[in-house]
């Protein structure tokens, strides 16, 4: 009866051992699968942050050119504007 006592004891030990081990390694799981999440993450906010960057240098120097055509008309019709005041038949 003792005998019989021990095993069971015995067995419960080792399905609750059982259960702990198979809970430790599927938490060792979600954390991997979790760190691996966080890397993607990681990688596509620096990605979308660099291309962030690089459309506003591009703006900039869209706003930039269209500052200096818009400069460039501007002379030229203020030039042209004046020549009639001085035109002498």
């Amino acid at each position: 009866m003792l005998k019989l006592v021990n095993t069971k004891i015995l067995l419960a030990i080792l399905a609750a051992l059982s259960a702990l081990g198979g809970a430790v390694a599927y938490q060792r799981h979600e954390t991997e699968k979790a760190a691996i999440s966080a890397a993607k993450a990681a990688a596509i906010l620096e990605q979308q942050q660099k291309d962030a960057e690089e459309q506003r240098k591009r703006d900039e120097a869209f706003r930039h050119e269209v500052e200096q055509d818009r400069k460039r008309h501007n002379s030229a019709a203020a030039k042209e504007g004046k020549t009639w005041q001085s035109y002498v038949p």
